[in-house]
Order: C-alpha cells, then structure tokens, then sequence
C-alpha cells in the first residue's frame, strides 16, 4: 500500500487559490472541490487541499493561523534544475505570489520561497544528483578538489 499526502491549507478566496496553483502547472480534482474546498494535484500521490478558513476549522479545535504571519509547516518541492526552479517562482510571481526572501544558493542546493496569495509557503528547490547521493559535504569537497 502507498501513502498518500493531503496538505491542508487555508484560503481567504478560494477562486483565488485555484487559480494560483492552476498557474504552477498543478490541477484541481473536481471530485473533491465546491464552494468550501479544493483538491489541487501536484502527483499521484500528493496533493493540496485549499480550503476557506471557516472550513478548515470544522476539522480542528485549533486557532487556524494566519499564514500572511505565522508559520506552521514548510513545504519544499523539488525541480529537476535551477531554470525550473526559476520558471515555477516566474508563474506563481506572475500569479499573484510574492517571494518572502532571496534565493539561497548553497552550491549544492539551489532554493526559492514562494508565498502564495494568502501567504502560505512554498519552497522550490533544485539539489545536485551527486549531493543528495554523497551528501552536502561531502559533494563540496569534492567540487573544491576537482577545481
């Protein structure tokens, strides 16, 4: 059996969102979307549930955050390069997500943050084959004695 994930998120406008993630490339299932919540499919086995604030409470006795603010989770997706990295912050800018910091660039590990319109988090990143199979470490040192 393969586990799926739902990520729940909260949305102030929920048309809004839908079109945000649309933009990134990403689908909706309409099976699972209506007036309170939208299914967004980043994978077979991932996806996004945008719901409004007032819905998302309906599953919690916790405060539901304001995202604009406050953190809860940080959700980090890979790209198979840094243009692609750069291309998805490109579409979610051009769709009304903001980019909250500079891209950070480790050498081994490129990264960028984006904000969708309600302000949840998403960080995209490219990390070089050989790094995620050496680890950090030691790819760097390799790079520094191959130079």
């Amino acid at each position: 059996m393969s586990t799926s994930i739902f990520v729940n998120l909260p949305s102030s406008d929920l048309e809004r969102s839908k079109a945000f993630y649309t933009s990134l490339g990403f689908t909706i299932n309409p099976n699972f979307t209506d007036e309170n919540a939208a299914c967004v499919v980043l994978s077979d086995t991932i996806y996004f549930m945008v719901l409004t604030r007032e819905y998302l409470s309906t599953f919690t006795d916790k405060q539901i955050i304001d995202p604009k603010t406050q953190a809860q989770v940080s959700i980090a997706l890979t790209r198979d390069s840094r243009e692609e990295v750069d291309d998805v912050l490109a579409k979610g800018l051009a769709a009304g997500g903001s980019e909250p910091r500079p891209a950070q660039d480790y050498g081994f590990m490129y990264s960028r943050d984006l904000d969708d319109p309600d302000g949840n988090n998403l960080s995209f990143l490219f990390m070089e084959p050989a790094a995620a199979e050496m680890g950090p470490d030691a790819y760097m040192a390799s790079q520094s004695t191959s130079a």
